[in-house]
């Protein structure tokens, strides 16, 4: 009977140490499994963390654009508002609204339009701007100059003759016709920077709306970023749990083995007891 027990006990300890060695193995495969899936977690972090680093680095440069544009159209249109009150401080009328300078955002002059499309890239218009409005008013400093010339050649005229001669009435002539085509210029140069004004509104429109697509962008990445962060904390956890289970069933395997061992060895004994009784009988 004893010898029946242990060979019992013997077949349960061999079919119990199977059960752990094939639990051994489907732990061993999991572990393995959550690994990969653990490295694929890490590098999808790693790519959401470098999109989101990227789409950051954009968001600041579209903004350092968005603020140097705006700069410069503030200051397009503080020129355009001091051109304005130099103008009216000489005298000069400027008619947005006459045939010479009527202008619209859908009715430029062709020759605005043309000149605007042959200037440098963005990052230079308002530097043109500059050059354009320097050189007008040098144009425009130089037509008023010749219009004092003018009118001081006239003054000294009639304080020394106060008839009118044909002389006189020339100077006259010039004069209107220089102060004609100076109000034209100067409502053509007026035209221009109202539509480039109105260009550069544009582009800070165009800016504003690009800011707003990268901080979605930005928003979207950190939501990735941080539900990544949380599947791989919770594979770390359900990693290290797995582990401990390992460990355990190693250490259970370990034990029932020297079970085993014990067992093999007892009943190997108990075989050679009964040999040697059945042998003296």
């Amino acid at each position: 009977d004893s010898l029946l027990e242990t060979e019992e006990k013997y077949r349960r300890a061999m079919v119990t140490n199977a059960q752990l060695h094939n639990d051994k193995t489907s732990l061993m495969f999991q572990v393995e499994t959550l690994r990969e899936e653990l490295s694929d977690l890490e590098e999808l972090l790693w790519e959401s963390r470098r999109c989101c680093d990227q789409s950051s680095k954009e968001l600041e440069l579209e903004r350092q654009a968005h603020k140097v544009l705006q700069v410069q159209f503030t200051e397009t249109r503080e020129t355009l508002r001091q051109t304005k009150e130099l103008l009216m401080n000489h005298g000069i009328s400027v008619d947005l609204t006459n045939k010479d300078a009527e202008l619209n955002e859908d009715d430029v002059s062709a020759e605005s339009v043309s000149r605007l499309a042959e200037e440098s890239p963005q990052g230079s218009k308002e530097s043109t701007i500059e050059l354009q409005l320097k050189k007008q008013f040098e144009e425009k400093e130089s037509l008023q100059d010749q219009v004092r010339l003018l009118q001081s050649q006239l003054d000294q005229r009639n304080q020394a003759d106060r008839v009118t001669n044909p002389e006189e009435e020339r100077l006259e002539n010039g004069m209107e016709s220089l102060l004609l085509n100076l109000q034209r210029d100067t409502n053509r140069q007026m035209s221009d920077l109202k539509f480039k004004l109105v260009k550069s509104e544009q582009e800070v429109t165009a800016l504003e709306q690009n800011v707003i697509r990268l901080e979605g962008k930005v928003s979207r990445y950190k939501s990735e970023s941080e539900n990544a962060q949380k599947m791989e904390d919770e594979l770390k956890v359900e990693k290290r749990r797995l582990q401990r289970e390992l460990r355990w069933a190693l250490d259970r395997i370990g034990e029932l083995e020297s079970t085993n061992n014990h067992l093999s060895k007892r009943l190997e004994k108990m075989k050679a007891n009964r040999n040697a009784m059945l042998a003296q009988q």
